[in-house]
C-alpha cells in the first residue's frame, strides 16, 4: 500500500542492504511448463495476487483533484500536470510508447461485475493550501484532515474543491519543506480512503511527498544515489553534481530530480488506488493491512531486463537524461512498470518482448 513498505521491510531482513530494499525488488525466475526456464522481469509462479471482491475505480470518467500542500513551484506543478493528463491523452504513434501505453496495464484489473479500472481520468480541480494549515509536520491522519480542510466552506460559503463522492479520487503533494510520517523512512508515499466521521465521505486519495531536500536517494532513485552508497544523496534539482555520470545516476527528464523522482511514486500510488481504492480488491499476501499490490511487486523495474539492482532497458533524450515513457507536451518521463495479470510479470509499454 505505501510505497516500497512491504518489500523494504521483507528485503532488508533478507539482503541487509537499505538501498536494495528501498529501490529494487528481487527479479525471480518462473519454470514454465513448456521446457523453457526464462527470467522475466519480476515473474514468479509464487506471486499470489488475488481479487478480494471490492471495488476497483472503474467510473465512466475518474475526477482528480490536487492538493498542493505548501510551497510549490510552478515549474514543478507544470511536471506533475504534465503526467496526470497523459494518462488519458492520445499521442501521436512518434510518442510511442506512451503514459496512457503504461495505464493500459493498470485498466486490466476488474471488478466483480466485470468492469475495468476507467480509461479516463480527468484533472477536475485544485486547490492550493500555501499557509500550511496544518503544519509542516503531519501524520498520516492530518493528511485526511488536508482534505477536510481543501473540500470545506470558504467565507463565501463555496466549497474550494467539491466532496465527491461519487467518482471522485483527491492527491496531496507536500512541498519540500513538509515532513510527513515514515516519510524516506518507509514510504515515499501511500493511498488509503476517508473516513466519514473526519472527511464527511468514503472517498479514495493517494499522498506523494518532493523528496528533492529530503531523501533523492531513496525516493528518487535512479535520478540520485542513497548517501550511503557513495552518491550526493542531496539537492532538489537536476545541479548539485546529481547528475554526474561517475556517480552512476541517470539524469532526469524534466530537469528536477525530486519532481522526475515523484512521477514514478505517483504513478506507483495511482496504479494502486485504482484497483485497491478500499483495500478489498486487488493485492497479494493474507493481510489487507499490509498488502502487497501491482506496483509493489515491480518496484525498481523500468524496463526490460530490469530487477536485481537493474533499472532495465530504457531510452535517453537528446541530453543523456532518462525516460521509458512519452507524454503530452512533448515530455519524458520515467515511471515504474507494475504487474501485468495476463502475463502474470511485470510489464510496461517499452518492453522489448
Amino acid at each position: 500500500m505505501g510505497t516500497l513498505l512491504n518489500f523494504m521491510i521483507i528485503f532488508f531482513i533478507t539482503f541487509s542492504s537499505l538501498f536494495f530494499v528501498m529501490a529494487h525488488p528481487q527479479q525471480m525466475k518462473i519454470n514454465r511448463n513448456d521446457g523453457h526456464e526464462d527470467d522475466y522481469e519480476g515473474s514468479s509462479n509464487l506471486v499470489n495476487l488475488q481479487y478480494h471482491m471490492g471495488p476497483v475505480l472503474a467510473s465512466q470518467v475518474l475526477n482528480l483533484y490536487i492538493i498542493w500542500y505548501g510551497n510549490w513551484k510552478p515549474t514543478h506543478q507544470t511536471i506533475i500536470r504534465d503526467f496526470l493528463n497523459s494518462l488519458s491523452s492520445d499521442v501521436s504513434s512518434s510518442s510511442i510508447p506512451s503514459v496512457s501505453d503504461w495505464w493500459k496495464t493498470v485498466r486490466l484489473y476488474t471488478d466483480q461485475t466485470g468492469a475495468n479500472v476507467t480509461d479516463t481520468l480527468t484533472l477536475s480541480g485544485e486547490y492550493h493550501d500555501t499557509t500550511y494549515s496544518h503544519g509542516a509536520a503531519l501524520t498520516r491522519m492530518d493528511i485526511q484532515s488536508i482534505i477536510k480542510t481543501a473540500t470545506s466552506y470558504d467565507n463565501s460559503l463555496k466549497r474550494k474543491l467539491p466532496l465527491n463522492s461519487q467518482s471522485g479520487l483527491y492527491l496531496v503533494l507536500t512541498s519540500y519543506d513538509v515532513k510527513v510520517q515514515d516519510f524516506c523512512r518507509a514510504v515515499c508515499g501511500f493511498h488509503y480512503f476517508t473516513f466519514p466521521t473526519l472527511v464527511g465521505a468514503t472517498i479514495p486519495y493517494f499522498w506523494v511527498g518532493y523528496s528533492g531536500t529530503q531523501c533523492p536517494g531513496i525516493c528518487a532513485f535512479p535520478f540520485a544515489q542513497p548517501k550511503y552508497n557513495g552518491g550526493g544523496g542531496g539537492g532538489g534539482s537536476a545541479g548539485g553534481g546529481l547528475n554526474n555520470p561517475s556517480r552512476n545516476v541517470m539524469g532526469p527528464p524534466n530537469g528536477d530530480v525530486g519532481v522526475d523522482g515523484m512521477i514514478s511514486v505517483i504513478a506507483h500510488e495511482l496504479a494502486e488506488v485504482s484497483s485497491n481504492p478500499l483495500v478489498n480488491a486487488w493485492y497479494a499476501g493474507d493481510d489487507p493491512i499490509a498488502p502487497t499490490e501491482i506496483a509493489d511487486l515491480c518496484v525498481g523495474v523500468y524496463g526490460s531486463g530490469g530487477g536485481g539492482g537493474y533499472v532495465g532497458k530504457t531510452y535517453k533524450d537528446r541530453l543523456g537524461n532518462g525516460y521509458n515513457l512519452n507524454g503530452v507536451n512533448g515530455r519524458k518521463f520515467l515511471v515504474q512498470w507494475v504487474w501485468n495479470p495476463a502475463r502474470k510479470r511485470c510489464y510496461g509499454p517499452n518492453a522489448m518482448d
